[in-house]
């Protein structure tokens, strides 16, 4: 079966969703598939606090599906399924969904998001929205006060544990190795902060508790010596991986697969491919930037398409 679109959007967080919004009120009858998650990576938050309109707070996958409804209302159509494969060869870009159905679209914008990278503990799974977050911008204020553990040793480490110090009594920074990969100004600030409190060569071997996170056992990765550290929120910092590998040859990606934009738009280096929301950005990485950049492809694409297909 082929389908020939006006604007195909692949993907549905708030890159997703606010490009179909914003696409749909341009009359560009976008259709938007879901994806494996949809909703992504805000379905595994619990209270979203720092999402403007929301003064009472609102979880993930209530406000994503407050995205989902809004986006039906003004018309896009929102469909669930997994794109397996594109070709973006010619100006009719093609995308395959679950590998059967042939959609044929004259614009493209891609907003599949990005994925924790995570420690693979099944305590760190069932604790994940209970303690355990990717995420210190996201559930830091969540933990003021209170002993929390970050996992890491990289920029985004060190800044996620300088933002909780800010926040929290003691920061507890564990680092498999004996050194950082961190830039040496980021690993200078985080070494002159009197309340982060930096464990080197120790892996975290299990996070402890029932229902909520109550403390951390560490090992040591030079003597196997465990230790314990009572802490009520544990922030995971290894990265991120970008869900783009099925564009992989189309389009240019930095060395981690995040997707190359032109600076100040969401155009790829393919005319009518657009690019919104974390599967782009590894900078910000938050709901509000997600949405806005969705904004912008929305624009871009109703640009294009107006300069392109009269």
């Amino acid at each position: 079966m082929i389908e020939t679109v006006n604007c195909l959007i692949i993907g549905a967080g708030p890159a997703g969703y606010t490009a179909a919004i914003y696409a749909a009120r341009a009359n560009l009858k976008p259709v938007l598939y879901t994806g494996i998650e949809p909703g992504g990576q805000l379905m595994t938050t619990t209270d979203v606090e720092n999402y403007p309109g929301y003064p009472d707070a609102v979880t993930g996958p209530k406000m994503m599906d407050d995205f989902q409804k809004q986006a039906e209302r003004v018309g896009a159509d929102i469909r669930f399924g997994v794109v397996t494969k594109v070709d973006f060869s010619e100006k009719i870009h093609k995308v395959w969904i679950d590998e059967d159905t042939e959609i044929h679209a004259k614009a493209v914008i891609i907003a599949t998001g990005a994925k924790a990278k995570w420690l693979g503990l099944p305590s760190e799974t069932r604790l994940n929205g209970s303690g355990v977050s990717a995420c210190a911008v996201c559930d830091g204020f969540l933990f003021k006060g209170k002993e929390v553990a970050i996992v890491g040793a990289g920029d985004t480490a060190c800044e996620e544990a300088l933002y909780l110090s800010n926040l929290c009594p003691t920061v507890h920074m564990i680092v498999r190795s004996e050194k950082m990969r961190a830039s040496k100004i980021m690993q200078d600030r985080v070494l002159a902060k009197e309340n982060i409190k930096v464990y080197w060569n120790s892996e975290t071997d299990e996070v402890l508790g029932a229902n909520k996170v109550d403390a951390i056992r560490l090992r040591n990765n030079k003597t196997n010596e465990l230790t314990e550290i009572k802490v009520e929120g544990f922030f995971v910092a290894i990265g991120h991986k970008p869900n783009s590998d099925i564009f992989k040859g189309w389009l240019d990606m930095d060395e981690a697969g995040y997707i190359i934009t032109i600076p100040s738009t969401t155009k790829t280096k393919v005319a009518g491919v657009f690019a919104a929301g974390d599967v782009q950005d590894k900078v910000y990485r938050q709901a509000v930037t997600s949405a806005g950049t969705g904004c912008m492809a929305a624009l871009d694409a109703e640009r294009y398409l107006a300069e392109h297909f009269h």
